[in-house]
């Protein structure tokens, strides 16, 4: 498990984690200068950029019966429909020596013609749910998201704000003591704003062997929310990751705990006793195991309505799209 961002938004390929890239290979025939130019010769000007010409693909290529060509076209525009630059092409769906395992490969690039067309891979399963890209398994299929969905619409009972329903169901996955998941919050803070009809979640994910006060620290957040509701936890959170430095020491933490307790209208030497309790303990266990279940390996990490988006670093913008995109797919908007 780890804290960072090293996913950026050009990797939100397939599910938004990393995929193995293999460069295309490509040439271009320039003709060679003249060898004199006339004086009053104007500069050429550049060959405009257009989208790359992908080769057909060879029929041989295509000897696996699954997954189709429509199943893996529909999870690409799932995953990838948010970005209108993108383009790819299905280039072979092959047969391994694993019985039901399938080779998939395209070939992407970029409308604008800014980038260099590459080639990626995977492995789709014989359950038809699943593929394996990199070290990675994702899901897969023509709804790619909903078993997730289903998942965090069942146990991700954590302190929330928005909405009550969840139609459009936005869960942040992050520790107390991770630098990226306290700059997370400025976007955060811009989601909720910006999709006032979200259900925005917090659940803790504390990476104990990384961060030893984040533990601590998900006992008392839940214990402020037991006691002062949502509104309170979130008044909460925001005063610990304000104080993050002091959750450094075990000392620091108590003294940055209580203080944020305080700020939150509660009782610290209550919360206190309360965060130690087996049922806290267990609640959070339970969200650590949440976020196993989902596959979720970093944080901070969103899941919104089931779709994994790593948040560390990436734009706003980015995430904004990837939210509104996702609205879309599961017709919430027209």
């Amino acid at each position: 498990m780890i804290c960072l961002s090293a996913r950026f938004a050009s990797v939100f390929t397939l599910a938004a984690l990393s995929l193995s890239f293999h460069a295309v290979s490509a040439q271009q025939n320039v003709p060679a200068a003249p060898a004199q130019e006339p004086a009053t010769a104007a500069p050429s000007a550049p060959a405009p950029a257009g989208p790359p010409v992908f080769p057909k693909p060879n029929p041989e290529n295509f000897n696996a019966p699954s997954p189709t060509k429509e199943t893996i076209d529909a999870f690409i525009q799932a995953s990838w429909g948010y970005d209108d630059t993108r383009m790819w092409q299905v280039q072979a769906i092959l047969k391994t020596p694993v019985e039901g395992l399938s080779k998939v490969v395209l070939l992407v690039g970029d409308k604008t013609g800014k980038q260099k067309p590459s080639a990626i891979q995977f492995f789709a399963l014989p359950d038809g749910k699943h593929i394996i890209a990199g070290d990675e398994v994702l899901p897969f299929g023509d709804h790619p998201y909903a078993e997730n969905r289903a998942i965090v619409q069942q146990r991700a009972d954590g302190p929330y704000r928005g909405s009550a329903m969840k139609d459009l169901e936005i869960v942040e996955f992050a520790d107390f003591q991770c630098p990226h998941c306290k700059d997370a919050q400025a976007n955060m803070e811009k989601l909720a704003t910006d999709f006032p009809k979200a259900r925005i979640v917090f659940e803790n994910y504390p990476l104990k062997r990384l961060h030893p006060s984040a533990e601590k620290a998900a006992g008392y957040g839940i214990c402020v929310a037991k006691a002062g509701g949502s509104d309170a936890f979130f008044q909460f959170a925001s005063a610990v990751f304000d104080g993050q430095d002091g959750l450094a020491t075990a000392d620091g933490a108590t003294l940055t705990l209580n203080s944020a307790v305080t700020k939150a209208g509660q009782d610290p030497v209550k919360v206190a006793a309360c965060a130690t309790a087996p049922q806290t303990v267990a609640a959070v266990d339970a969200s650590v195991k949440l976020a196993q279940d989902l596959n979720i390996e970093q944080t901070p990490t969103l899941l919104v309505n089931g779709r994994q988006v790593p948040i560390g670093g990436v734009p706003y913008d980015t995430i904004k799209q990837i939210v509104e995109y996702q609205e879309k797919l599961d017709g919430l908007t027209k």
